[in-house]
């Protein structure tokens, strides 16, 4: 499930998402969304960048969607 991704500490998150292919980026919400889970119910912790993820990702997957529709278009 987990994958080591070949970028530097210091790249944004926002960066390495637009790197990342569609089923990476669907994989990689996917395992945060475990690991979240995982935290809060194994742990009582709240994770403190959990918004910031799925906030980043989401936005991501509309644009990437909306430049598909616009490419369709005659």
């Amino acid at each position: 499930m987990a994958h080591m991704f070949p970028f530097p500490d210091d790249l944004p998150l926002a960066l390495q998402i637009k790197a990342l292919g569609d089923e990476e980026l669907l994989d990689f919400w996917e395992e945060t969304q475990f690991l979240e889970k995982f935290l809060e119910e194994d742990f009582n912790v709240q994770p403190e960048h959990s918004v910031e993820y799925e906030r980043l990702i989401l936005q991501e997957l509309q644009l990437r969607s909306c430049r598909r529709s616009l490419d369709r278009r005659p």
